[in-house]
């Protein structure tokens, strides 16, 4: 175990880099987000004593450190593989224990939603995965998928047909597309009791949300 001294060290020093790394990121990737997905991950793991407090900490704080480049390859670069190098860099800077490392890269290499990554395995992967999909679920999630679309320029809203037909990082790509693809499915998707029951009572929101906007739009 580590001292508190220690990881209070580790902590201070990972919150001032991460914080540097996502300055200028988009608002619905900012650390901003990395902080909402370390409080849903401290309070997953209230419940899950078995799970290591000092690994989820860590891991939700580096999970989305090579997001911008992501964001800057428009998809090209996957944020969880070049982030296993970064935290591995960081938290080697940061004299955190060889034994805690790969577990904190573990957790960043499988958070991703999309993709053909690796399936969470550990119990601090899954509350990893779990804290950062709901932040994509209820009123923060409607809220960051329009500043996402926004920022790429896509239209406010398109029919069900145009959205599914449509391509990531186009005019398409609406916050109702997100929906489509994605956010609708993430309460299924949840790994940990108390995830699934966090993401219920955020899931009824956002679908009762979109269903309203259609009927604005349509009916």
């Amino acid at each position: 175990m580590m001292s508190e001294q220690l990881i209070g060290n580790i902590m201070n020093n990972v919150i001032a880099r991460v914080r540097a790394e996502l300055e200028y990121a988009p608002g619905c990737h900012d650390f901003d987000h990395t902080l909402r997905v370390l409080r849903n991950a401290e309070k997953i793991a209230e419940e899950l004593p078995e799970a290591n407090l000092q690994i989820v900490r860590l891991s939700a704080l580096l999970h989305d450190i090579a997001r911008p480049e992501e964001m800057a390859s428009k998809g090209a670069v996957c944020h969880a593989v070049l982030g296993i190098d970064k935290a591995e860099q960081i938290l080697t800077e940061f004299d955190c224990p060889k034994l805690f490392i790969p577990r904190v890269c573990a957790c960043i290499g499988s958070h991703r939603f999309r993709g053909d990554g690796p399936e969470p395995e550990s119990v601090e992967a899954k509350i990893i995965f779990d804290a950062d999909k709901l932040d994509s679920i209820g009123a923060v999630g409607v809220g960051r998928a329009f500043h996402f679309a926004g920022r790429e320029n896509a239209r406010l809203h398109n029919t069900e047909q145009e959205a599914i037909n449509s391509a990531p990082y186009s005019r398409e790509d609406s916050a109702y597309r997100e929906y489509l693809v994605k956010l609708r499915l993430l309460e299924s998707r949840m790994l940990t009791l108390p995830g699934k029951k966090l993401a219920a009572e955020r899931a009824e929101f956002m679908h009762l949300f979109f269903r309203q906007l259609n009927r604005e739009i349509y009916d």
